[in-house]
This record gives structure tokens, C-alpha cells and sequence, in this order.
């Protein structure tokens, strides 16, 4: 049979154009708002559940190609922009079509949406470097900062258990929607075997959704929803928030609010929430305490989306050449002590050794045992990279020594997920940073900022519950006591 390579559409290799390139579809949004500081190659340095910037993009719809190829190779696309119905729809303003004036006002939001993503998508095409001359960040980056952006504009002044407003919340749906676009686009490729009508066989490319994709991105998105509906139903609660650490005339609690629920001397802007004299109804407190299970779930759920993508990532060799010769220098003589013992290991009890207090003494402790643990991980798999034969009697006489470095690569992996688990609003470490800022696959970059602000705003809603929760408690407690007292 005769045999030839076609792709799915029958053209050859040389011509053959399947689908936009990654960046022509992804390269469709940025910018930022004033309130913060402008995009940089810096702005991926973050906390998990806190960003500073803001970007966005805009969506092009009913794409079509003609069907012959021109010679430019550039899809036709009819975007449908000069028609105010097609606008209106993609910027949700169709229930204000129905009065003059209201058509009239719903028409000048649009000409104002479209300047802004006019704005957007050329500092998106740009990477981020607005005087054009080619030293802007990756498209990854650039798109990855977009999302944390996004989410610094619609959550970042979001302190309080309450419904996001109607503006915010079809902001954050609209944005993120054109954010995610270019997800619809990613496949694979794999080889096939067609055989035609008159019995030639050919082998032709087709495609398929990326498999990280198809299965991380719709329970982000799930995840997504969940949160929103959780704040949605906040919309009338028997506590209220006081502002400044003051405190209502129906509250009985005596002295600051701020000492009570909030311990850290840092965290004095946040708002106090207050309760009833009598505490919140059984009701109202079984429906909060539900509310919060579910939410700590979404946030073990984030979380472990944020840590599949950035382990898949791939280590830059620029982290690779930072480490130390010897994992020893990195943690210390104390931890190294605890860990190579040859006794049972804990981490637990080692962290209750080293008594770490703050976040920051944490994600000091964090990067030392990663560089530590990737250390003796390259140590361990040195004799295996060895390509002469004549290295495996050096492989063979290294084999208790590598047996070590795995056993102390466990042993800090251990740690560090402990510690991990001790701080669950850690700062990104230093490996996870330069993952994000020199990675280039468009498709991570999209799913590990996505889980990464989720988990962000999951974590700060479970905040925000166990404040509430803890101020009941202590109302209830209060109560009691003076019954006794006066009894």
C-alpha cells in the first residue's frame, strides 16, 4: 500500500496551518488599573492569597477561515465589531437595550469597554514593555500576571463576608472567560492511520484537548463558582463588622475586638466582626460552620491543582546552578543532625524543636530545605547520568552514598511538607518563582495562577469564618460567665 503523511485537513505539512498559534489567540489582553503598580517582570512575586496589579483582555468570537488559504496564512476573522448588538452581547449589556436612553447610555459603556481593551491588548502583545523594543516578559507571564491581576482588582479590597458586588462579580466573569480563551485552543497532536476509499492508507495528524487542560480547568472552575455562591449567601447574617477595632452598643464584649479575633498587630486594617449579645442562633452557627468545612475542601482542592502544575513545571536551570555543593551548608548543622539520625524521623517534632514563630522565619526554613532536597536529589542521580562504561564501578561503589541522598531527599521533603501544612498562607518559595517566571507553557501558566488565586480567596473566606466563629465563642463564653456570677 502506498503510504503518505497527511494532517486532518488533507494539505501537506509545508502548508498545513490547523489552528491560531498559541500567542496569536493568547496574546489578546493585558493591562491594569491605576489603584495599583504597573506590570513588571517583578509582579509574580506574591503571597498565595494577595497580588498587587491588575490585567485584562478582550474576546474575539465567530472565528472563521476561508477555504482557501491566503498567501499571508492569516485567518479571516469576522469579529463582528462594528455591530452594537454582537458588542453588547460580549459585554452582557443586553437587558438595557429595552429603553432610548438606556440604549443610548448601555452604547457609551461599550465605545469605553472597547478603548480599555483596546489598551489591554496591546500592552498583552507588548509583554509588559511599553516602549516597544522587544524586552518584554513571555506570553506565560504575561498572562499569569493578568489573572493575579484580575484578582487584586475584584478581591483585593474584599475584606468581609459579604456578597461581591454586581460590577465586580461580571467583571471577574467576563475577564476571565477572555483569560481563559486560549485554553480552547491548546491541543495535542498524535498520529493516526486513515484508509481512504480506494483502499490507500495514509497516516494523518489529528488532534485532541491537552490532557491537563480538559482536566484541571473545569474543576477550577467548579471551584471557582463554589466560592462565589458561598460569599452569595452572605447576604443577610445576624453578625455585622465594625470598623477600627470599635465596637456596637448590642455586643456585651468588654475591650478591643482587635485583641480578640485578630492577634497580629499587622493585620490592624482588617474589619472586626461583632455579633449579638447572646451569640449567633444554633442555626445561623451550624449554617457558618458548614460553610466553612465546605470551603476549607475547595481550598485543599486549589491547592493541590497549584502543587500537580508547578511540581509538572520544569526546574530553570538558573535555580540548578544557585544550589550548594553539599545540602548540609544549606540547612544547618542542627536540622541536618535531625534528619540524618538513624532513628525514626518526625517532622513535626523536629518543627516543634526549632519553635519557627513567624511566616517569614517559615519561608526562610522553606527555601532552605527545597535547595537542600533538590541537592541531594542531584546527588542521587549523578551516577545514573554517567554515560561512559567505564563509570559503573564508580556508580556501584556510590550506591550506599546515593541510597543516603535519597533517604535525606525524603526526609526534606517530609519537612518541608509539614511545614507547608503549619502555614498554609506561605509565600511562594524561591523554586516556585523562578518555575513561574521562566516558564513558557501558556497552558501551566493559566492553570497554576488560577488554582493559586483560588486558593487564595478560599483561604481568606475560611479566615474570615473562623473570626466570626471565634468571636460567638467568646460572646457565648462571656455570657456564661457573668450568669455564674451574678447567680
Amino acid at each position: 500500500m502506498e503510504k503518505k503523511t497527511l494532517n486532518s485537513n488533507g494539505n501537506c505539512k509545508a502548508g498545513y496551518r490547523s489552528s491560531f498559534s498559541s500567542e496569536e489567540q493568547i496574546d489578546q489582553s493585558a493591562s491594569e488599573t491605576p489603584v495599583y503598580s504597573p506590570l513588571s517582570a517583578e509582579s509574580f512575586r506574591y503571597c498565595r492569597s494577595n497580588s498587587e496589579t491588575s490585567a485584562f483582555s478582550e474576546i474575539i468570537e465567530d472565528r472563521s477561515c476561508s477555504s482557501e488559504a491566503s498567501p499571508s496564512q492569516w485567518p479571516i476573522i469576522n469579529s463582528g465589531r462594528h455591530n452594537p448588538k454582537v458588542l453588547s452581547s460580549r459585554l452582557g449589556l443586553n437587558h438595557l437595550q429595552h429603553d432610548p436612553e438606556e440604549k443610548l447610555a448601555s452604547l457609551e459603556i461599550v465605545d469605553s469597554e472597547l478603548e480599555m481593551m483596546k489598551e489591554r491588548f496591546a500592552k498583552l502583545l507588548l509583554g509588559e514593555d511599553m516602549s516597544g523594543s522587544g524586552k518584554g516578559v513571555c506570553t506565560a507571564l504575561t498572562i499569569s500576571n493578568a489573572i493575579t491581576n484580575l484578582y487584586a482588582t475584584v478581591f483585593g479590597q474584599n475584606l468581609r463576608l459579604e456578597p461581591l458586588t454586581p460590577e465586580k462579580k461580571a467583571m471577574w466573569k467576563r475577564e476571565m472567560d477572555c483569560l481563559l480563551s486560549a485554553c480552547n485552543y491548546m491541543v495535542d497532536f498524535f498520529p493516526t492511520v486513515q484508509t481512504l476509499r480506494d483502499g490507500t492508507t495514509i497516516e494523518i495528524m489529528r488532534t485532541r484537548p491537552r490532557s491537563d487542560i480538559c482536566i484541571n480547568l473545569p474543576a477550577l472552575r467548579k471551584l471557582d463558582a463554589m466560592l462565589l455562591d458561598i460569599l452569595d449567601g452572605f447576604k443577610e447574617t445576624e453578625f455585622w463588622y465594625g470598623e477600627n477595632g470599635s465596637m456596637s452598643s448590642n455586643s456585651n464584649l468588654s475591650g478591643s475586638f482587635r485583641k480578640l479575633v485578630h492577634h497580629k498587630e499587622e493585620k490592624w486594617w482588617l474589619p472586626v466582626p461583632c455579633v449579638p449579645s447572646k451569640g449567633l442562633s444554633q442555626g445561623s452557627r451550624k449554617q457558618l460552620q458548614l460553610k466553612r468545612d465546605c470551603t476549607n475542601q475547595i481550598h485543599k482542592a486549589a491547592m493541590a491543582i497549584n502543587t500537580t502544575v508547578l511540581d509538572e513545571m520544569d526546574i530553570p536551570q538558573s535555580y540548578v546552578e544557585s544550589l550548594p555543593k553539599c545540602g548540609k551548608m544549606s540547612i544547618g548543622d542542627s536540622i541536618y543532625r535531625h534528619i540524618s539520625s538513624p532513628h525514626r524521623f518526625s517532622p513535626d517534632s523536629l518543627l516543634d524543636f526549632l519553635n519557627v514563630a513567624s511566616e517569614h522565619e517559615a519561608l526562610e526554613l522553606a527555601d532552605r530545605v527545597e535547595a537542600s532536597m533538590y541537592t541531594w536529589r542531584r546527588k542521587a542521580c549523578l551516577c545514573h547520568s554517567k554515560p561512559s562504561w567505564t563509570s559503573v564501578k564508580d556508580c556501584m561503589a556510590e550506591t550506599g552514598r546515593t541510597e543516603k541522598n535519597h533517604m535525606l531527599a525524603e526526609r526534606a521533603e517530609g519537612l518541608l511538607f509539614c511545614l507547608k501544612q503549619r502555614f498554609p498562607e506561605l509565600s511562594q518559595t524561591t523554586l516556585d518563582t523562578c518555575k513561574i517566571q521562566y516558564n513558557r507553557d501558556v497552558g501551566q501558566a493559566i492553570l497554576e495562577s488560577y488554582s493559586r488565586v483560588l486558593e487564595g480567596l478560599a483561604f481568606n473566606i475560611m479566615a474570615w469564618m473562623e473570626d466570626v466563629l471565634y468571636v460567638d465563642r467568646n460572646t457565648r463564653s462571656h455570657r456564661e460567665e457573668r450568669k455564674q456570677q451574678s447567680s
